[in-house]
């Protein structure tokens, strides 16, 4: 039988909220019958580096208040996987690795990541697990685990091997593309540095981009997120900017690396942004569209983020911010405050502002701008 190489998506790609919702609805379906557990097949990601494909499992077991164990199938033998066998008086016994749960009651997801970067031999040995939930007599995983792997495509550049048509029919396959408007309320609640969200925001072809040196650094979810780290870092320490601009080349690339640090040296010409929100400056609007994106992403960053942040006093000098913008900066800046990675904290919001006294002044110059906007991200 033709093998399936790993380049082929299964499915359409979709962004990685969806992919955490369908994961969550999974691990549920798994949970409400825990006498079927073979009725839920196990998940595959498939999608470029970086893209966040073991955070969102991650992230969702913590959520979940459940375990998590990753397993990197590149940096495993076979032996790893099945066990050691141990000669006992005239027969073999196998000491299991540690790695697999043994409470029958416990919970979680076990995570087989960079399965199309380990050879055929590992990707054999794990093959029982994946499928059967077991390894013979030996193992069997408890009902309430459910079993996810991950991996790149071949157009990637990554090192990718190609699946047996047998694995790829029993796996439910799901491809993560990367997505900005849906990794911006997880940012945001993850306090990624407002020059990061301003600059993506600004420079939207700068979030993803694989048409550089991979050998080298380069834009991606994952290194936007460590770029925003070491800026709260230099910021604390006082690095200077031509050693911050190294750094954050060094982990974007040169070309997005040299546009954000010019975005940030923009940026720091803007008035104090959490004095004009505690209304202890005067509100000043920039006239560069570039400095206005940034304006906002510190508005919102500062709202939720701030040592007040969610006040009274902060939702106030918020409504008062943007209430000088113009409609298509204020709708931006009131969309990014109210979306949040779940509907929980979105509902939230949406209670602070929405029903907070100043939406109705702000509403009457905004109002239609923002609801065609709200419409359109909500849909």
């Amino acid at each position: 039988m033709p093998d399936l190489a790993p380049d082929v998506p299964s499915t359409p790609g979709t962004d990685v909220a969806r992919v955490r919702r369908l994961l969550r609805h999974q691990l549920h379906a798994l949970w409400d019958h825990p006498e079927a557990p073979h009725a839920v097949p196990p998940m595959m990601l498939w999608g470029p580096p970086g893209v966040g494909k073991s955070t969102v499992i991650r992230e969702l077991c913590e959520e979940e208040g459940i375990d998590f164990i990753d397993i990197r199938l590149a940096q495993r033998d076979p032996v790893d996987i099945r066990g050691l066998p141990v000669p006992k008086d005239e027969a073999v016994d196998w000491l299991l690795s540690s790695d697999w749960p043994r409470d029958r009651d416990s919970r979680g997801i076990i995570l087989f990541d960079e399965l199309t970067a380990a050879d055929r031999s590992l990707q054999v040995a794990v093959y029982e697990i994946i499928l059967d939930r077991r390894l013979g007599s030996l193992y069997e995983l408890p009902p309430g685990w459910m079993v996810c792997a991950a991996g790149n495509r071949s157009e990637d550049r990554a090192v990718a091997t190609t699946f047996s048509s047998a694995l790829a029919n029993r796996l439910c396959h799901l491809e993560i593309t990367p997505d900005l408007e849906s990794w911006l309320p997880w940012a945001r609640s993850r306090g990624i540095h407002p020059d990061v969200i301003g600059f993506l925001r600004f420079q939207p072809h700068a979030f993803f981009s694989m048409d550089g040196n991979l050998e080298r650094g380069w834009p991606s979810p994952r290194t936007w997120e460590r770029v925003s780290d070491t800026l709260h870092r230099a910021e604390r320490t006082g690095l200077p900017q031509e050693d911050v601009s190294l750094l954050v080349q060094g982990l974007v690339g040169p070309g997005a690396g040299v546009e954000l640090m010019a975005f940030r040296a923009w940026h720091r010409t803007l008035p104090d942004v959490p004095a004009m929100l505690r209304g202890e400056a005067e509100i000043t609007i920039p006239e560069r569209a570039d400095h206005r994106y940034a304006l906002c992403a510190a508005a919102v960053y500062y709202l939720w983020q701030g040592p007040q942040g969610g006040s009274d006093a902060l939702v106030e000098g918020f409504f008062r911010l943007t209430l000088a913008l113009p409609s298509d900066f204020a709708t931006l800046a009131l969309v990014d405050a109210l979306n949040a990675p779940d509907e929980a904290e979105t509902e939230r919001r949406s209670e602070r502002l929405l029903m907070h006294p100043a939406f109705n002044a702000w509403s009457e110059r905004h109002g239609q701008a923002f609801a065609q906007r709200w419409d359109g991200v909500s849909a």
